[in-house]
């Protein structure tokens, strides 16, 4: 159950129930699962431009759309596929953010291959460890980090596409590899000392 009475981070809009639930069991975790990371990956990269909420009400159809964030299945979406994608009034219709998509499946692939998991590979960034900012106000919160332009250059390189250091970023914090819970949250602690 949500707490309702707990102190949380000045972005969380505290009328909308799983935006809340988001940021209270989610948001700030460190994940180690490859096929969490490709989700995260995927949805930071479609929210580009948008609010991280227009993203997160229709992850569920994103989650079918893209059979469950398999990278393997998605990396072999034709352009058939990317076709009947653009028809589906639940994902953004974009057709650059949708092909990005598979373009990443398939780089992230290389990337498994490559250092043995996706996790091994994105994790060395932040040196295993997650990054505690010191968050005091919403004016706190940075866009990105040298560890997050680092994050984007290298997978620029490999090949990645719709992953500047501000998504990456976005992605950091929302897989724990930062925690930015402001000073105050009730999460913020809980994460350092492993509570998830």
């Amino acid at each position: 159950m949500t707490p309702v009475d707990q102190s949380r981070c000045p972005w969380v809009d505290m009328r909308k129930p799983d935006y809340v639930t988001y940021h209270d069991r989610e948001w700030g975790v460190p994940v180690h699962d490859d096929r969490v990371l490709f989700e995260f990956l995927t949805l930071e990269s479609a929210q580009a431009g948008l609010s991280w909420y227009t993203i997160l009400k229709r992850r569920e159809a994103y989650r079918s759309a893209f059979e469950g964030f398999d990278p393997t299945t998605v990396a072999r979406f034709d352009a058939s596929r990317i076709e009947a994608m653009l028809q589906n009034s639940g994902l953004i219709r974009n057709r650059k953010k949708i092909e990005a998509a598979v373009i990443n499946a398939r780089q992230f692939l290389k990337v498994q291959n490559e250092f043995g998991s996706f996790d091994a590979y994105i994790w060395r960034f932040v040196d295993g460890q997650p990054i505690v900012n010191v968050i005091r106000s919403a004016s706190d919160y940075p866009a990105v980090s040298p560890e997050s332009e680092a994050l984007s250059r290298d997978m620029r390189q490999r090949g990645f596409v719709f992953i500047g250091p501000t998504i990456c970023y976005a992605h950091m914090q929302a897989t724990g590899m930062v925690n930015d819970h402001i000073l105050g949250c009730f999460r913020r602690q809980e994460i350092i000392d492993g509570n998830f």
